[in-house]
């Protein structure tokens, strides 16, 4: 039987509201994306990790930097470059000459938020370095294991793969991506008040910390007991069946994508004051979850395309 706490007495009022006063303050920041703002929140709660890809100025890494100064947490950026190795990101063993013993010095990644930002200007050897990190939350080097800090989150941005200088992330590294969004252009209000305000820099500098670690595993743990009915399994499932179906889909949805997708669904739920997913937040969801994951079988085709396209051909019983 299930110990853990019925999810009212998880969320408390206080709870509630820093976690409304970190989203605002992101909001105040990114102006005019409330649904990519939603949507950082999404894989922070799930416990995944979230990729954002759009042109150079657009605003992901100002998204990443306010998520981090959100949450009050340990924050660390690394600019992803056509020379970075494996060990700028992981960390090194170092010989110390007087134990004539190697000593570990933590990379980067040791910290509760990295961000790695231009991740596909890595070369691919790089790249992988952070596949056990995002899969396990642990790091092995010269045969030791090396647990990562709890909660640990990457938000990864890239540039289109078409842009030059790029290294396109291989399907493995996309998969450990919880979410993929972008964040596009500001609409005419959003970016007249961009220019008329405040740099975003200093904004970020003076933001507070709503949330701390503690009320992140809490909201972490509330999640998981937000109820999804079997009706709502069962759509799920159809989306995945039919991905594997679909015209144009080489490689269609796994198992582990659909837990992802409930996952979300149900952090999603949460945020908007509710303990039980809904076919809204399945379909919400949809495309930022499948649309990575999907390999198209030509090369003209685009992922969220075909995840929008298989999104209109099931329906919700």
């Amino acid at each position: 039987m299930d110990s853990s706490p019925p999810l009212s007495r998880m969320l408390t009022d206080e709870l509630r509201q820093s976690l409304r006063q970190a989203q605002d303050q992101v909001n105040a920041v990114v102006l005019g994306k409330p649904h990519e703002v939603r949507l950082a929140f999404v894989a922070l709660l799930s416990g995944g990790h979230l990729l954002i890809e759009d042109l150079p100025g657009l605003g992901k890494t100002t998204l990443a930097h306010a998520v981090a100064a959100s949450v009050g947490l340990g924050f660390q950026r690394v600019q992803f470059t056509s020379d970075l190795l494996p060990a700028d990101v992981l960390g090194v063993s170092v010989l110390d000459p007087g134990s004539r013993q190697f000593t570990f010095h933590p990379g980067p990644v040791f910290t509760h938020v990295l961000l790695a930002d231009e991740i596909n200007r890595a070369p691919p050897r790089t790249q992988s370095a952070l596949l056990e990190a995002m899969a396990e939350q642990q790091v092995t080097l010269d045969g030791h294991t090396h647990a990562l800090p709890d909660p640990f989150f990457v938000i990864a941005t890239q540039n289109p793969v078409d842009l030059s200088g790029t290294f396109p992330l291989p399907d493995s590294q996309l998969d450990r991506f919880l979410l993929r969004l972008a964040m596009g252009y500001p609409d005419a209000a959003a970016e007249r008040e961009l220019l008329r305000g405040s740099d975003r820099r200093h904004l970020i500098a003076q933001a507070s910390a709503p949330l701390d670690q503690d009320q992140i595993r809490l909201l972490r743990e509330a999640v998981l007991q937000v109820h999804a009915s079997d009706a709502l399994v069962d759509y799920v499932q159809a989306l995945l069946t039919r991905s594997r179906q679909h015209a144009g889909v080489r490689v269609g949805l796994s198992p582990r994508a659909g837990l992802a997708l409930l996952r979300a669904a149900r952090a999603h739920a949460l945020l908007l004051g509710r303990a039980h997913v809904v076919p809204e937040d399945v379909q919400t969801l949809f495309v930022s979850v499948a649309g990575h994951r999907l390999v198209p079988e030509a090369e003209s085709s685009s992922g969220p395309a075909l995840a929008r396209a298989i999104l209109h051909t099931v329906p919700v019983d």
